[in-house]
């Protein structure tokens, strides 16, 4: 049986998905709620793009709006005057979430007309809610939830540029100072998922200092992969760290996603795997697919140089080939 493939929508898709379904919200819509946390991000968005009022579901069940920008002080309703309302969280897949919202909503404003919203839901899940954007498939990853989903569970992730701010070439420069930055790494994304592999160009021999560093900040993992040279200078010689990475979560057959700071090395990660790798440092998620696109343009943008060669010498093509 296929593998279904993992489905995924960056902050740029939702602001997107919800600009062109602006029309599904009722025009008399007079207040957004978002439900916390995620739901929150996608509620501001549609209030943003509609002029509305926003606030949160305990706000609401406590009659307050959260505090507008001077633009919408001409605008301003009171609570009481405020009957048709859109509650919106970002995604549904069991509708466990929303049905707990719906519960706990209903029957507290009676002379309200409350709507429920979401921006992205489960195939076969729409009789759950009132409004929804899109479908999105199972598996499914969003970019603003991927640190806090059990995806982690399953996927393989740099630690340098994801989990703690990269060294610095002071930080790099001799023994001293690179041991001072392992023990004081600043953090960067956190997750409270146990994470399936730990893949980074560490040495070996700073694994003590690496394991005392993630045990401090909670960070919990089933493996920890690191490269067996005897010194960084021999780390930094091979200049392989994409194909090292590449081939361990090629290997790797129930991971299915890697998440990686580098875009060199996230593109040879793709490349060999062929299976997706999210980029922090360009925060976009790179497909094999993408790779094969890029080497048609490259192929096509080859083609067209040699053609225009060809006019300007007065050659054939395939002379110059």
């Amino acid at each position: 049986m296929r593998k279904k493939e993992l489905q995924y929508r960056s902050l740029s898709d939702l602001n997107h998905t919800i600009a062109k379904n602006l029309h599904k919200f009722p025009p008399n819509t007079d207040l957004v709620v978002g439900v916390p946390r995620s739901g929150l991000m996608a509620a501001n968005i549609i209030a943003l793009h509609l002029h509305l009022p926003l606030t949160d579901v305990n706000s609401f069940l406590n009659g307050k709006i959260l505090s507008s920008g001077s633009r919408m002080n001409d605008t301003n309703k009171s609570f009481e005057s405020m009957k048709n309302i859109l509650v919106v969280d970002d995604s549904l897949s069991t509708g466990a979430a929303m049905e707990k919202t719906i519960q706990k909503i209903q029957g507290s404003y009676p002379d309200k007309s409350i709507q429920f919203a979401v921006a992205y839901l489960k195939p076969g899940m729409t009789h759950k809610v009132d409004i929804f954007l899109e479908e999105c498939a199972i598996p499914r990853v969003f970019e603003w939830n991927m640190m806090n989903h059990s995806i982690i569970n399953k996927s393989c992730v740099d630690i340098d540029g994801v989990l703690c701010k990269s060294p610095t070439f002071e930080e790099n420069k001799d023994e001293k100072n690179y041991l001072h930055f392992l023990a004081n790494a600043q953090p960067l994304l956190r997750t409270d998922y146990n994470v399936g592999i730990l893949v980074t160009d560490r040495l070996e021999k700073y694994r003590p200092q690496t394991e005392a560093w993630l045990a401090r900040h909670g960070i919990t993992f089933d493996h920890l992969i690191m490269r067996n040279f005897s010194s960084q200078k021999g780390s930094r010689q091979a200049v392989d760290y994409g194909k090292f990475k590449g081939e361990i979560f090629a290997n790797q057959r129930n991971s299915t996603l890697f998440i990686e700071s580098s875009y060199t090395q996230a593109k040879e990660i793709v490349k060999i795997s062929g299976k997706p790798v999210y980029c922090v440092d360009k925060r976009q998620m790179i497909w094999p697919s993408d790779l094969a696109v890029a080497k048609r343009k490259f192929r096509s943008l080859q083609h067209r140089i040699t053609q225009k060669l060809s006019l300007v010498a007065g050659l054939s093509p395939a002379s110059i080939n």
